[in-house]
């Protein structure tokens, strides 16, 4: 993929996104959206439906593994009988993990912790790895020819995922 950036955002256009959608952008996020933003990135101003698409994508995939791929921890007890209970245990997993905030098609920025360095995850359904260990590494890995990913800060349950998928 080769680089492609455009125009940033102002101040207040992050600030409504961040109110739209109840999210919260790590500091390192929000200086990188104001200097500029990836062209075929979000639209944080106009993508409504995609990037509600894209909030909800991560527990879609978890919730399809769930039923058709045996996505099922010990931790979480005894795996329950129906769709809808096992669905309501996961979904409360999910809820109480770091919120994903999309960057790039399906990967994500954690929202937690609120600040700079967190990794860059590569969500499809419970297939997760890291994209990179900070937005600097995961924009050269996007833009640039070879893969690298240092050593990440460990986000609860995300890092978990990847760690399941090693």
């Amino acid at each position: 993929m080769r680089e492609s950036w455009t125009h940033g955002y102002t101040s207040g256009e992050l600030e409504a996104a961040q109110e739209r959608y109840e999210l919260r952008f790590p500091p390192d996020l929000v200086e990188l959206l104001i200097d500029r933003r990836p062209a075929n990135g979000w639209d944080w101003r106009n993508d409504d439906a995609g990037i509600r698409r894209a909030l909800s994508h991560p527990l879609d995939g978890l919730l399809f593994d769930l039923e058709h791929n045996d996505l099922w921890w010990p931790e979480w007890g005894e795996r329950p009988a129906s769709h809808e209970e096992r669905a309501e245990v996961l979904t409360a997993i999910v809820a109480a993990a770091p919120r994903l905030i999309p960057l790039i098609s399906h990967r994500y920025i954690p929202e937690t912790p609120h600040k700079a360095g967190n990794p860059v995850f590569s969500v499809m359904q419970a297939d997760v790895i890291y994209y990179g260990a900070n937005l600097s590494e995961y924009f050269a890995n996007e833009f640039g020819d070879t893969y690298r990913v240092g050593p990440a800060r460990r986000i609860p349950f995300w890092s978990e995922l990847v760690e399941r998928n090693c």
